[in-house]
């Protein structure tokens, strides 16, 4: 399974033509790995985490504080333990594609012994030669292995076949200062350290306990190689759970999507229902308001003729009683009498509010009905009354 590059919660790596602190002198884009895998710029000092991530100095010391990798967020080690060591890999990469680049860039190339143009490159004294300190050193080094190339030719390949060929050529020397010039070819199994031949010979610490250099350097590489096997098919169970994980948060995420929607579109159509149902009651309010008021109008009319004739036939019984004459009050006693005592039949007419009153009650008990189904709360009341209760409405 090959993972994805571009998970949640982890970067993608920044294009270097956008960048210009991720060229800085190196050639292409393949070697983007010596950068600090937090600020991602060339670190002068970079420096090796327990999790395997390189960091600058600057990088390390600001995430020392916080006591975990930016990268993978894994411990880093506070106290006694060592935080970090230095990652003397990318440090010898670094030099030596710089000094790739300035070979292939043929930038000031000088002899680093008479300072006249360097023409040749020798990998194992890290020096140019031009082509008189290149006889001397022909003469006397050449016997001991050391590899000169001429810049020209170096310049037409590439920069990986120049850390491939640094690589090969590359020999460890005797720290012992009287064995500078002795290559280091036997390890010790007792003291865990590489030893020239004298070394070997003259201390009996050595006896016995010694192999071939190359054959340490070799069974070491195989050892790392084969952890590194192992570690891969625990990747592979890794990746297996990152994938599980990720699909199980992309469903969470689908399922809150369409909850999310699903919620949405029914509260629309609750409000769309309570407002169909809500303007239902308000047009059934407005009809039995216009009932009961058609109904009070003709009452209150007919009410208001009646005290209108009251007020006349009062009005008129004083004038009489003033004015009128005996043969006057003869001649219309009778009328009068008639429409008085027609007057004195009637009653007020019924005010009937109790028809109005169950209307209003309807449209109130409707509501609360509505109420109660989109709450879920029965039996409990609407917030403040909508009018007067059919009682008061008597």
């Amino acid at each position: 399974m090959t993972p994805s590059r571009e998970r949640k919660g982890v970067f993608p790596l920044p294009c270097p033509s956008h960048n210009p602190t991720l060229r800085l002198g190196w050639h292409g884009d393949e070697f983007q790995f010596l950068l600090c895998q937090g600020c991602r710029k060339q670190p002068t000092n970079p420096k090796l985490l327990p999790c395997l991530h390189t960091l600058c100095t600057d990088c390390l010391q600001e995430n020392e504080s916080v006591g975990q990798c930016p990268i993978c967020q894994a411990p880093i080690p506070r106290g006694s333990r060592i935080a970090a060591q230095d990652n003397l890999l990318f440090t010898s990469l670094q030099a030596k594609l710089n000094t790739y680049w300035k070979i292939a860039s043929s930038s000031n190339l000088v002899c680093d012994n008479c300072e006249k143009e360097g023409e040749f490159w020798c990998s194992n004294c890290e020096e140019f030669l031009c082509i008189k300190c290149f006889g001397a050193h022909q003469r006397y080094l050449k016997q001991e292995t050391h590899e000169v190339q001429a810049v020209r030719d170096l310049q037409l390949g590439s920069a990986k076949e120049f850390l491939a060929g640094s690589r090969k050529s590359s020999n460890l020397s005797c720290p012992n200062p009287m064995h500078t010039n002795q290559m280091l070819s036997i390890y010790c199994g007792e003291c865990q350290k590489p030893i020239c031949c004298i070394c070997a010979l003259l201390d009996s610490r050595h006896a016995g306990r010694h192999c071939d250099m190359k054959v340490e350097i070799q069974r070491r590489q195989q050892e790392l190689t084969t952890m590194s096997a192992e570690l891969k098919k625990k990747e592979e169970l890794f990746e297996d759970a990152y994938s599980s994980l990720q699909s199980k948060a992309d469903h969470l995420d689908q399922v809150r999507n369409e909850t999310q929607e699903h919620i949405q579109k029914t509260v629309e159509q609750l409000v769309q229902l309570i407002r169909e149902k809500g303007q239902e009651l308000l047009e059934m309010v407005e009809r039995q308001h216009r009932l009961g008021k058609e109904e009070l109008d003709g009452k209150l009319q007919q009410t208001n003729a009646m005290l209108r004739r009251m007020e006349t036939s009062k009005e008129l019984v004083e004038t009489m009683h003033l004015y009128a004459s005996d043969q006057e009050v003869m001649d219309m006693h009778p009328f009068i009498k008639g429409s008085l005592e027609e007057l004195r039949k009637l009653q007020p007419l019924s005010v009937g509010a109790s028809v109005q009153a169950r209307g209003f009650a309807e449209c109130k008990a409707s509501l609360q009905v509505l109420f109660e189904r989109v709450t879920g709360e029965r039996g409990k009341p609407m917030g403040p009354s909508l009018g007067p209760s059919p009682r008061e409405c008597v």
